[in-house]
């Protein structure tokens, strides 16, 4: 059978177009480009705008008109086009009502980096303010134990007509982590893409509300999920925590590094040296630096950032962590407290305030990382 242009457009006017009945000849929707080689059919189908709930039921009609009317044997090829492009989706901001987002970072692991960010947290809800508090540790949480609620059960919330994951609520700090959504008593086997994506819909899928500081207890080190972060969020800017150690100290160096890249490009607020001495109970006039001393201020003074806070290395701490209650939750049941650890916390607090404060006022905001192929 030998094929030409006019046999398929008799063919096609037996293709009606749904929106008002007639075919799609007579709508003129068959551009002038009908291409036959052999038994190769290709053209194109013209439809006023993208958003044509008919177009993909039109060009399989056609498709099937040219098979049946004339052979099956025919390869069709449909393109559509539009005269009106849809418009591009508009950005959804992320987080909108979040004034500012921290991350607390550290090189390595076993600095008590996440010891001081749920202080922290909880250290800026006494103070009034709105606080939220991620644990982003995806390979190995600590929140949930040291806020008490491992073995609670995570629930959605309707706003505006979509579900979101409901964070939960105590010592006045919103608070999500992966850990609600795992098995504590087996590991994370997760390729990094996989913790990636569940760290996103913890950030996105999450009702966080208004918000005036979003910490983010991120993972030691420098990963996958560093990367994630600073492509989802603009993040405010960071805090480093370190032991005065020089082990410690090099891996930070390689932390604050990163944030400093010109392809990252996040504000590093300040160093917190954590475990900085250590005092005997029964002897509260003796010092042992056990980790160093002066480390944290010297890397902070080499990196031209703030010295944010010096954190003692107290028993207190670590058990009121292990038992779901922070130290700096004194602050809130009783600001007359004269507990050294917990206004130790409130110390550190007024100082990220003021870091940010600073921040905000002589920095421009911190830009989304943009990947781009090459």
């Amino acid at each position: 059978m030998t094929l030409y242009p006019n046999l398929i457009l008799d063919t096609l006017k037996g293709v009606r177009y749904p929106g008002n009945g007639k075919d799609i000849v007579t709508n003129e929707m068959v551009e002038d480009d009908i291409r036959i080689d052999g038994n190769k059919v290709s053209f194109s189908l013209i439809f006023d705008k993208s958003t044509d709930p008919f177009h993909k039921s039109v060009i399989r009609a056609a498709e099937a008109a040219i098979h049946t009317g004339i052979s099956k044997d025919i390869e069709v090829t449909v393109t559509p086009k539009f005269k009106q492009e849809a418009p591009a989706p508009k950005a959804v901001p992320v987080l909108p009502g979040v004034k500012n987002i921290i991350g607390i970072s550290s090189g390595k692991g076993g600095v008590g980096k996440s010891t001081v960010a749920a202080n922290l947290a909880v250290a800026l809800a006494a103070r009034g303010l709105k606080v939220g508090l991620l644990d982003a540790d995806i390979f190995g949480p600590s929140m949930p134990k040291m806020f008490g609620v491992e073995d609670e059960t995570i629930y959605m919330i309707n706003k505006d007509g979509r579900d979101y994951i409901e964070p939960f609520e105590k010592y006045g700090v919103k608070m999500l982590s992966i850990g609600f959504m795992v098995d504590k008593r087996k590991p994370v086997l997760w390729r990094g893409s996989m913790a990636s994506n569940a760290l996103r819909q913890l950030i996105t899928d999450a009702w966080w509300g208004e918000l005036d500081y979003f910490l983010i207890d991120m993972p030691p080190g420098t990963s996958d999920i560093h990367l994630t972060l600073v492509q989802t969020l603009p993040i405010t800017g960071v805090v480093v925590v370190s032991t005065p150690q020089e082990v410690a100290l090099a891996d930070a160096r390689k932390g604050i590094a990163m944030f400093k890249d010109p392809k990252v490009n996040v504000p590093v607020l300040g160093i917190v040296e954590n475990m900085a001495w250590f005092t005997p109970a029964a002897h509260p006039d003796e010092i042992y630096y056990i980790f160093g001393n002066g480390g944290a201020a010297s890397l902070a003074a080499q990196e031209g950032v703030r010295l944010l806070e010096r954190i003692p290395l107290v028993m207190d701490i670590r058990e009121r962590a292990d038992n779901g209650r922070p130290v700096a939750v004194d602050l809130e049941e009783n600001p007359d407290t004269r507990n050294p650890e917990a206004l130790a916390f409130s110390d550190l607090a007024a100082n990220v305030i003021a870091a940010v404060e600073d921040r905000n006022l002589n920095q421009a905001p911190t830009q989304k990382v943009e990947i781009t192929k090459g």
